[in-house]
């Protein structure tokens, strides 16, 4: 089933009811939001777009987002959504890796992507004047189609297609129902987080049950501007970063403001430390949920009910609030050994996943699909133990990422890019404990006649800002075993030394 079809029979009986925001301002209702998608399904039609063929999404946070995601699938075609804050060549590999037809872009982001790529870009008078065009009926699709195609960097740092059928979202925004929260047609969705990722996930079952869908005008994460929008426009829900949660947490309890008008944070996206959810929770209330997921299973592993994070009496509530949760409905969780064995109970291993969730594999890479998914079961790279009454406790990565402010950023990406400077011999990219951010990127740089702003000049017109090293430490040599390989352990205890 084509999943433009619940945007179709929202609109069919309460197209009346307020769909889209920017800030306070409505900017369509369910029906001009089915119209405008429709047109824009027809627009892409007509320009050869065929179901099965991809359309990228390299978009800030703006109600126009979801009328190109629905136009996308109206249309029959598959997105490709395309995080905002990536530099232009990276969103161009992606176009070139999954052979995207076309490309929708806001203003500030086509221009330098322009540059970089030959897809065809849609920019946003473009989409306007799609969203006109005479709307045409949805392409049916199978539940095993492609719907969604997620790039997420492997251990290499290449960003690998992650298939997410029609079927899979459908799943995923059910078990949202069932396990995370419940959502009626008062309430308000508010993006912060980019769209590209989780937050935009949660939008199918917002449209499902016909809530609200409200971007704020700044287009990001600004906690004054999300305390004046819970006063105006509860009830909210969102997704943050465990980031972005401290930072909430302490600019509301700086003006005194609960936050009333705010019911539900789903946090995930990177490791939330007890003493901030205990705080958090002592401040807004019982407003939590948690969720551990990865684009291989997106939002759907497991998830810490609200009652669970508020939770106070049981003997063993500290526990259970350092855990990611117990699984979701939808899949079977476990801890195996390197092989994929299952080991012994509250033993630490490598947390596996199967279920309807789980993608099928990577866009055209079936070397990569072998190695993570075996035997039927998501392999994740993350390591955990599980209790005896289910509750799964992330112990560390088995993968070097870094997560800051909840994005992934993987060493060997800036590695590379720090490695194309000639006055650079070797470098090693690791994470440093961050209060306001979880962890920073550092380097560690051996190189000769070139100073930390020359660096940063040449990383970052290599890749997003947000990846580049917060700090270079120059040294003569890195730390290494018998066979070469750098010792990152002993790099990160050289840097407990220096602070």
């Amino acid at each position: 089933m084509n999943l433009a079809l619940w945007l179709e029979r929202v609109a069919a009986v309460h197209g009346d009811r307020p769909a889209l925001f920017t800030g306070e301002t409505c900017v369509a209702d369910y029906a001009a939001f089915r119209d405008r998608a429709a047109g824009v399904g027809a627009a892409l039609t007509e320009r050869g777009i065929a179901p099965g063929d991809r359309v990228a999404i390299f978009m800030k946070n703006v109600p126009e987002y979801l009328i190109a995601l629905y136009g996308i699938w109206v249309a029959g075609a598959a997105a490709v959504p395309i995080n905002a804050k990536l530099h232009p060549r990276e969103a161009a590999y992606i176009l070139d890796d999954s052979g995207a037809r076309a490309v929708f872009a806001t203003d500030g982001l086509a221009q330098g992507l322009a540059e970089a790529t030959a897809v065809p870009i849609i920019a946003m008078d473009d989409l306007s004047a799609m969203a006109v065009h005479a709307p045409r009926a949805i392409a049916p699709r199978a539940g095993d189609d492609l719907a969604w195609l997620f790039y997420t960097s492997g251990t290499t740092g290449r960003p690998k297609g992650v298939v997410l059928t029609h079927e899979i979202l459908q799943v995923v925004s059910l078990s949202y129902l069932a396990d995370v929260d419940e959502v009626s047609a008062e309430d308000g969705a508010f993006y912060m987080a980019p769209m590209s990722h989780g937050a935009g996930l949660y939008a199918l079952v917002h449209v499902l049950k016909g809530a609200r869908h409200i971007c704020p005008a700044s287009g990001g994460f600004e906690p004054a501007e999300l305390l004046d929008a819970a006063r105006r426009m509860g009830p909210l829900h969102m997704f943050m970063a465990p980031t972005m949660v401290r930072r909430i947490t302490d600019a509301a309890s700086a003006a005194g403001d609960r936050a009333e008008g705010i019911k539900t944070i789903v946090y995930g996206g990177g490791p939330m430390y007890v003493s901030d959810i205990v705080e958090a929770v002592d401040w807004f209330g019982p407003k939590f949920v948690q969720i551990y997921g990865q684009g291989e299973c997106p939002m759907g592993i497991t998830a810490l009910s609200r009652d669970e994070v508020t939770d106070r009496t049981h003997p063993r509530w500290r526990e259970r609030l350092a855990s990611v949760g117990r699984a979701q409905s939808v899949v079977e969780v476990a801890i195996g050994d390197a092989e994929g064995n299952p080991v012994a109970p509250g033993d630490t291993g490598e947390i596996m996943v199967r279920g309807r969730v789980v993608m099928p594999g990577y866009w055209q890479n079936p070397e990569a699909t072998a190695k993570t998914i075996r035997n039927g079961w998501l392999m994740t790279g993350d390591m955990g133990t599980l209790d005896a009454d289910g509750y799964l406790t992330m112990k560390d990565r088995s993968k070097d990422v870094i997560i800051s402010g909840g994005t992934n950023i993987y060493p060997r990406e800036v590695e590379e890019a720090l490695l194309t400077h000639p006055a650079v011999r070797e470098v090693s990219v690791i994470g440093r404990p961050s209060a306001e951010w979880g962890e920073d990127v550092v380097a560690f740089v051996v190189a000769t006649g070139v100073d930390e702003a020359a660096l940063d000049a040449h990383v970052l017109a290599q890749i997003a800002r947000f990846k580049r090293p917060k700090a270079y430490f120059f040294t003569d040599d890195l730390p290494k075993n018998n066979y070469g390989k750098v010792l990152k352990t002993e790099l990160r205890e050289r840097l407990k030394e220096m602070t």
